[in-house]
């Protein structure tokens, strides 16, 4: 059942007038009874109605996209091809940035919550499985496992790092090496590890946290290069790929001749400005289609399986292998 103000009201110990004071920020109101009524909100999962009230129970045509990077090249090209899908169908979109932080993605998805979205697209995955249950507009998931009820729209990570693993063994590298970023068995770089891992089972797999700013991963990479002593680096990010490159080519190591370089997602960015590197790449328009589809059937009330849609990868061959 849905909690209404007056819900929230009686477990806060306070008037509904109060509870409305609190959602608009109007008058002056204490510390405590702010905080009082706003921790009887979340234990409720209360959702202030405020855009279906101005909009009287008129559709908003509104969708959320939850994306943890918007400024990191793959995210930004993914969002243009979603918000591009969603306004052919009549849907304006709201983007929000949560930059791998927990906090701030709970505020955007109580926001969108609020302003009663009609769904929302979601590829971040810091909040636990009830965050996102407690959600009432219907929502289609990116490479995220965020629960057993939405479904996942993803390249098929897994197949990615074998095809990267068998493509590197067919050209004759012996000193493979994968390099990751912050890896998990259930993110896509732990899946594109798990392929890899799969044809090369003795590989060495090197982390360098996606969390480094680049000066720090061109340090890491050098020591790599110097010390691992590679033939053939698979990197589970193109940007991984590329400062790889630059690096290597600092060091006068040759490429592909001395060093071959696979990256992985394939952007238009990479594609038209980097065409020398060898990468996997993601079906960004199928991936945007699909995920914008899946949802506005949800939203149509049509059955959707709540289950993972893996859409096949292919290889840039590039001039790096």
């Amino acid at each position: 059942m849905v909690a209404k103000l007056t819900d929230v009201a009686k477990l806060a110990g306070v008037s509904p007038t109060t509870v409305s004071r609190v959602i608009n920020k109007k008058g002056y109101l204490s510390g405590k009874t702010i905080s009082r009524v706003e921790e009887a909100m979340r234990e409720l999962g209360y959702k202030p109605n405020n855009l279906a009230r101005s909009l009287q129970g008129k559709s908003a045509q509104l969708i959320g996209l939850i994306f943890p990077n918007i400024s990191h090249i793959f995210y930004a090209e993914l969002i243009d091809k979603l918000e591009h899908e969603l306004f052919k169908q009549g849907y304006k979109t709201i983007i929000c940035n949560s930059e791998h932080n927990s906090a701030k993605e709970r505020e955007y998805l109580e926001m969108l919550e609020a302003n009663q979205v009609d769904g929302i697209i979601s590829g971040s995955h810091n909040l636990g499985i009830e965050d996102y249950n407690r959600v009432t507009a219907p929502i289609i998931s990116f490479d995220r496992n965020l629960s057993p009820d939405i479904p996942v729209v993803s390249s098929d990570n897994y197949a990615g790092g074998v095809l990267a693993a068998e493509t590197l063994v067919k050209s004759g590298a012996g000193q493979i090496i994968m390099i990751t970023g912050n890896d998990n068995s259930n993110s896509p770089t732990g899946l594109r590890h798990a392929g890899f891992a799969s044809v090369l089972p003795d590989a060495p797999i090197i982390n360098v946290s996606s969390d480094f700013s680049p000066v720090r991963k061109e340090m890491e990479i050098k020591q790599i290069l110097t010390q691992t002593k590679p033939d053939a680096i698979f990197a589970s990010d193109d940007l991984t790929a590329i400062l790889v490159m630059k690096v290597a080519q600092e060091l006068g190591i040759a490429i592909p001749q001395e060093l071959k370089i696979i990256g992985y997602d394939g952007t238009y960015f990479v594609e038209n400005y980097y065409p020398q590197l060898a990468t996997v790449k993601q079906p960004l328009k199928d991936i945007a289609c699909l995920s914008v589809d899946l949802l506005l059937k949800r939203i149509a009330g049509q059955e959707v399986k709540a289950t993972g849609y893996f859409l096949p990868v292919s290889l840039l061959p590039g001039k790096s292998v």
